[in-house]
């Protein structure tokens, strides 16, 4: 039998389920915390955001920030200004990632063990559970 010539291999992002999409966009150690943050303070310059997490290089904010304005999860406003301004805020879409998020820390809340040594420290300026 022979193969028809349009034949092309399935593309990688053809196959991927969806729960990998959404940890693809949303996913990851600093995603989720920028996401967090910008739901929490609204409209954002990139030195504000960078205050609010601890132990974050530049090279990683400027990267998850990119990616999350590419999946069109944050938007980037760029003034003309003189200094130039930019800010940062959560788009429609990224809004809609907030009750997920909220989802999965009241699941971590439920079952994460809290010692003096552990404690969940991060979502603290959070407002995703009423603490």
């Amino acid at each position: 039998m022979v193969r028809s010539m349009t034949y092309r291999p399935r593309d990688e992002r053809e196959i991927r389920c969806p729960l990998e999409y959404g940890m693809d966009i949303f996913g990851g150690k600093w995603k989720p915390r920028i996401i967090c943050i910008l739901n929490h303070k609204g409209h954002m310059r990139y030195s504000d955001i960078k205050k609010e997490l601890v132990n974050l290089t530049d090279t990683v904010l400027s990267s998850a920030l990119r990616e999350l304005v590419e999946d069109g999860i944050v938007v980037r406003e760029q003034f003309e200004e003189i200094p130039p301004r930019v800010e940062y805020s959560l788009s429609d879409k990224g809004v809609s990632i907030v009750p997920i998020l909220q989802s999965i820390c009241e699941w971590s809340s439920l079952f994460h063990r809290v010692d003096e040594e552990h404690v969940l420290t991060q979502c603290q300026t959070c407002d995703f559970i009423s603490r």
